[in-house]
């Protein structure tokens, strides 16, 4: 069976379920939409990756290849943690092929720019965090179509259905963008700021543009991405690639600080990218709803690493006033001492 075929027959068994009473399809055969939706979203993943470039510094990149260990584990627990995790989930869960496809998709993905920003708020590696997410996306080129490769042999009818050559064709496009940030923060850094704030109110904006769109483009069938089973892998996912990423990096014994970016780093997904190749990779009809999957992901991992952060902070708060009173209790010993 050749992709083509294969798409034919798990879009069928997928879209039996989404079809009105009347017997029209629930997606909208809105092409126009749909190319305004798809040119929004490549222009997202171009924003994210110039963004990403702007904050790498050679230097850095050399300091971590020099000493490689944190990034070495850390690029371990991305690729190796996460796409095991979804495959575990789709296969307990029992998911349908197209439910299946999308989760393996997020969790093959490479680490995004969002992990930098939670490592930042949970004191983590900021130098590790940077050259992970940038180190993680170069290196999906390869591992990502391979690991998906793998574990699509565990369902029937995605063994030949993932288009590699689009995902490939997507992947290495994230590069170009990646490459120019970096060339910009080396020879014109005082540019790589500007680019960052710019950027940011750009990827803001056409990010509530493409949801707005999404919203109405699949408005009839929404529900089919609000199920429990797809819920349940959305909060499952990241936050297994937290815990075990932490878990792994303790086990290899680094310090506090990088454990603390490596499970950062580990369950934050670059879902720009997961959104671009659902949504202009695979066919409308093939992917469905489900190209809303990574925004689904996406809440539930920013509400996890926002809570993660927030149980820090409180543990430190507690651990500053517990030494404070440790410190006074020895002062009160010590002058009372001098009394006697």
């Amino acid at each position: 069976m050749n992709g083509t075929e294969a798409f034919q027959e798990i879009a069928g068994i997928y879209n039996e379920g989404i079809t009105t009473g009347n017997g029209t399809m629930g997606l909208l055969e809105n092409s126009r939409l749909d190319k305004v939706i798809n040119i929004f979203t490549v222009v997202i993943l171009f924003i994210s990756m110039i963004s990403i470039g702007c904050t790498m510094e050679l230097s850095k990149i050399k300091d971590h290849v020099v000493n490689p260990k944190g990034a070495v584990i850390a690029l371990l627990a991305q690729f190796g943690i996460m796409p095991l995790a979804a495959f575990s989930i789709a296969k307990i869960l029992q998911l349908d092929p197209i439910k299946a496809m999308t989760v393996l998709i997020c969790g093959c993905c490479p680490g995004g720019s969002l992990s930098n920003i939670f490592s930042l708020a949970i004191k983590g590696d900021m130098n590790l965090s940077i050259v992970m997410t940038t180190c993680s996306n170069i290196a999906a080129l390869g591992v990502m179509p391979l690991l998906l490769y793998i574990y699509c042999q565990g369902f029937a009818g995605l063994e030949n259905a993932v288009p590699y050559v689009g995902i490939i064709a997507a992947l290495a496009f994230t590069l170009v963008p990646c490459v120019i940030g970096i060339v910009i923060n080396h020879y014109k850094p005082q540019y790589a700021l500007i680019i960052k704030r710019v950027g940011l109110s750009i990827l803001v904006i056409s990010s509530i543009i493409v949801f707005a769109l999404s919203g109405i483009y699949v408005k009839d069938i929404l529900w089919m991405v609000l199920t429990a089973d797809v819920l349940g892998a959305a909060a499952l996912l990241p936050l297994i690639g937290f815990t075990m990423g932490y878990v792994m990096s303790v086990i290899c014994q680094l310090n506090p600080q990088c454990t603390r970016t490596i499970s950062m780093e580990t369950g934050c997904q670059n879902i720009n990218l997961c959104v671009t190749i659902m949504k202009v990779v695979f066919p409308s009809e093939v992917i469905g709803p489900m190209f809303l999957f990574p925004l689904v992901y996406i809440t539930f991992q920013c509400a996890e690493a926002l809570l993660l952060v927030l149980c820090f902070r409180c543990y430190e708060t507690f651990k500053t006033q517990a030494q404070d009173m440790k410190i006074y209790k020895n002062v009160d010993v010590q002058l009372e001492l001098v009394k006697l």
